[in-house]
């Protein structure tokens, strides 16, 4: 199998209308928003798109929606893990792998409870692997319903398969990065780092991307920095840029996805920041700090001559 592309691949959020359904005109221009400001890939149907408040057909319809509002520009990926098992999950694996995408993600906390050994998991993975013929498949170290982590041997394993194309990393621990980026070297396994402080470090160990949900809010600094990086290294410039991601990185996780969708919409993209999860009400001390990671948004831009796309 061919691998995925380098580069950075947003968790989409999911625009939904002020009753709550799915906002497909809003969800267009999302996606055409992502592509436009440098995406190489798309993470559709993930815990940022509010996944485990869809519905199947939900989830169906608007992993179908993103493929065809990409129209082919980049690959879409998206999860098909919803019930706790393995093969019990196979029908939905092959419906959603319908719609198009590169690849179907499975959830690792998914397939096991948390006292069951990494042996069950592996298990489970044979069974979906084995009723699913040659489907590429990914990971996600989700941290819903909990966070269960692979070890290396594990990553190791699941490379050697050659289904495995795509795995996006929680860790957010450079040692445990390092140690896993070397298991899956020279393999078509392809590493993107959730997390912004150590993205700069992932790369350097030999991670193909990115997919931190600070992009879903300013996805063109990404572009940038992954850019950079792949043409020139890991610069002095570029090692400062990553210290402002960095710092703002920690606004962004109060009140999401409530916050992405409410910071998009100040940047001018026609969506609501209606939410199926429920949010507590932001604080005036909140919105000064959302307002202030705008300001800080607009300053990056200036500092580094990055064209925002709204």
């Amino acid at each position: 199998m061919n691998q995925l592309p380098k580069g950075l691949w947003p968790v989409m959020i999911t625009p939904l209308t002020k009753s709550n359904e799915i906002d497909y005109n809003g969800l267009e221009s999302l996606t055409n928003f992502y592509v436009e400001a440098g995406s190489n890939g798309l993470f559709a149907n993930c815990l940022s798109s509010e996944m485990y408040q869809l519905t199947n057909a939900e989830r169906l319809q608007l992993t179908q929606n993103v493929v065809k509002f990409s129209g082919g520009k980049v690959p879409v990926v998206a999860t098909g893990t919803f019930q706790f098992g393995g093969k019990s999950n196979a029908e939905f694996i092959k419906e959603i792998y319908d719609t198009g995408i590169q690849a179907v993600i499975i959830i690792t906390s998914m397939l096991v409870m948390p006292d069951e050994s990494e042996d069950v998991l592996k298990t489970r993975l044979e069974e979906i692997m084995n009723v699913t013929g040659d489907m590429p498949l990914g990971v996600y170290e989700c941290p819903v319903p909990y966070k269960r982590l692979l070890s290396t041997s594990m990553l190791a394993w699941m490379a050697s398969t050659g289904r495995f194309i795509y795995h996006k990393d929680t860790s957010c621990n450079s040692v445990s990065i390092e140690k896993k980026l070397y298991a899956v070297k020279n393999s078509n396994f392809g590493f993107y780092n959730a997390d912004t402080p150590t993205a700069l470090d992932s790369l350097d160990f030999g991670g193909r991307g990115i997919s931190p949900i600070s992009a879903n809010f300013y996805p063109e600094p990404y572009t940038y920095l992954l850019q950079e990086y792949f043409a020139n290294g890991r610069t002095e410039k570029l090692n400062k840029l990553h210290a402002l991601l960095t710092m703002m990185d920690r606004v962004t996780h109060t009140f999401y996805p409530y916050s992405a969708k409410l910071f998009l919409q100040k940047r001018g993209l026609k969506i609501e920041t209606n939410s199926r999860i429920p949010t507590e009400t932001p604080s005036n001390a909140d919105f000064i700090r959302f307002n202030a990671l705008m300001d800080s948004f607009k300053v990056l831009c200036e500092m580094y001559e990055i064209k925002p796309i709204l």
